[in-house]
């Protein structure tokens, strides 16, 4: 497995993750899988345009999918280049998600190990993640790669839990 910068060669692939997280009914995490990919290509440029401009309130951040070694796509990981107050209480530096079929198969832990690689590569020296509390998975899969619980906080009536990764 390995992460790659969203592109157009990877549409229909992208289309059948999309089917599947749309088939199960279930949230798509992280948010930049919820753009409208219609015009392929525009949403291409527009994910990958966040590397170096934002909107207001926003701060740059970089999309990678995990691909196997079909060049099936997994799951998807988003990384926030610096944290904004609003990012400090809910969100942190990295948010990801597996596509339904790819779970409990360690494709999060992979994804997220090498999530935290390519922050390293961008100066991030710690990371924060956030997870709902009652995603155990997640929970664990931020353990497993070394997170260290912070804090626990009220986000719209859902119990989110905090936690710190050193990235060497």
């Amino acid at each position: 497995m390995k992460l790659v910068t969203p592109t157009v060669q990877l549409e229909k692939q992208y289309r059948e993750m999309i089917s599947e997280w749309e088939s199960s009914g279930e949230h798509y995490v992280p948010f930049v899988i919820k753009y409208d990919y219609e015009d392929f290509p525009a949403m291409i440029e527009k994910v990958n345009s966040y590397r170096q401009t934002c909107d207001r309130g926003w701060v740059h951040h970089s999309s990678y999918w995990l691909v196997d070694e079909e060049n099936q796509i997994l799951g998807c990981s988003n990384i926030r280049h610096y944290l904004n107050h609003g990012l400090l209480n809910i969100g942190g530096h990295i948010g990801y998600g597996v596509k339904p079929s790819a779970r409990r198969k360690g494709c999060a832990t992979k994804m997220l190990e090498l999530s935290l690689q390519q922050a390293g590569r961008m100066g991030i020296t710690k990371a924060l993640l956030s997870c709902d509390k009652s995603n155990i998975a997640s929970a664990k899969t931020i353990q497993k790669n070394g997170g260290i619980k912070w804090r626990e906080l009220m986000h719209e009536d859902e119990l989110i839990e905090q936690y710190w990764i050193d990235i060497d």
